[in-house]
């Protein structure tokens, strides 16, 4: 086990609730503080994170991927889909080339697709746009499809040792409780104030290192519950001094999560489902799922005439399932699974975006969570029409 860290003697205050943030004057500079990032440094060196896949290399095509990865998406969870993207697509070159359908099916079950399609797309600009070769300015690199300013500055500082600032979410949270930011961070006036800080805190030279030692320090020390007597900066940290660590950063103001309601046709023949793709834009977009018809009840009429109409199908026989939710970022999708027997479809009646195979089959392909859940149900062994028997949803 390492010691524990010691860079003061004063004891340190434990984090306390419930106090409202005192304010902090907005700046349009602030002056340069080398102490802090000399003092992250050298506990990053110690304590910090540095053995991860995506570490210990100036490859750009890596550090790009495992960003992106990271977006939105803790550490455990990307590691096994980072190796196993690489052990597809190696470079940028061969990402270029691959079929979208591909990139989505290894991207199937992290979430956030979008992710997906606009890296795909990145590779193809890098390729066509710059030969092959990553940018390294953070201008550049943030023109690319889904960059945003922090994880192109990221890219930019560990690839290319580019003196650049990041202002990821765990970095708003370590810069709002060193200076005592009041606000939302996602407030325009706040980010403001939060990148001036920042800029004024990069050093000189090791900034790659500097950079993930303030990832790693809001990953691991400076967290929502935050263990102050581990931080290496505890000493200036301005919302430590105020007794009030915790009202630091200011929560998002609460909005009520609106709600959307769908039913879910899992059309079964004999030892098939039928999956269709996915328009390419809006929530899955690109990946294979259950057609769907929207709103809360659909009548074994609206089924009837979806499958005859849509997929040449005749219904034999339905059984509705329990409904179950599942949550976006801004929104809450309730879905009922109707899984529905069907006879052999009429020729020349499908569109071009279906598919008929089996469960197993069907699990391997791009497919969202949910889809992805009920189709294991449909592996598990049981007879279709007996799944309220197994636990439904």
């Amino acid at each position: 086990m390492k010691p524990p860290i010691s860079t003061t003697r004063r004891t340190t205050r434990r984090a306390t609730r419930g106090k409202a943030p005192a304010s902090s004057q907005a700046l349009p500079e602030y002056p340069a503080d080398t102490t802090f990032a000399t003092r992250l440094i050298a506990w990053q060196t110690v304590h910090g994170r540095n053995d991860l896949p995506w570490q210990n290399t100036r490859n750009p095509y890596r550090i790009w991927l495992s960003e992106i990865m990271l977006q939105q998406t803790q550490v455990g969870t990307v590691i096994p889909y980072y190796l196993k993207f690489l052990e597809h697509f190696p470079d940028v070159a061969s990402l270029a080339r691959a079929d979208e359908d591909d990139v989505l099916r290894l991207w199937s079950g992290l979430g956030y697709y979008s992710r997906a399609r606009n890296l795909h797309r990145a590779a193809q600009q890098v390729m066509e746009v710059h030969g092959g070769k990553f940018p390294e300015q953070r201008e550049l690199l943030e023109a690319l499809p889904g960059l945003g300013r922090s994880t192109a500055a990221a890219i930019a500082a560990f690839a290319f040792e580019a003196r650049e600032a990041i202002l990821d979410g765990n970095v708003k949270r370590v810069l709002a409780r060193h200076f005592a930011v009041a606000g939302f961070p996602g407030d325009g006036k706040v980010a403001e104030q939060l990148w001036a800080r920042a800029e004024s805190l990069l050093p000189e030279r090791g900034v790659a290192r500097y950079t993930q030692a303030l990832m790693d320090l809001g990953a691991t020390v400076c967290t929502r519950k935050p263990e102050c007597d581990r931080c290496p900066v505890k000493d200036t940290c301005v919302a430590l001094a105020q007794d009030n660590v915790l009202g630091f950063p200011s929560p998002r103001p609460r909005k009520a999560v609106p709600e959307r309601e769908t039913v879910m046709l899992i059309l079964m023949r004999e030892d098939e489902i039928l999956l269709e793709k996915r328009p390419g834009t809006g929530i899955w977009g690109g990946l294979w799922s259950f057609p769907e018809v929207e709103g809360k009840v659909a009548t074994e009429a609206d089924v009837e005439v979806a499958c005859a109409e849509r997929f040449g199908c005749k219904l034999m026989k339905t059984e509705r399932l329990a409904p179950f939710a599942h949550t976006f970022t801004h929104f809450r999708l309730q879905i009922t699974p109707l899984l529905c027997s069907v006879g052999k479809p009429r020729p020349g009646v499908q569109s071009g975006g279906t598919l008929w195979m089996t469960p197993n089959d069907a699990e391997k392909a791009a497919v969202p969570t949910p889809v992805r859940k009920l189709l294991k149900q449909l592996e598990s062994g049981f007879s279709p029409f007996s799944l309220g028997e197994k636990g439904r949803g």
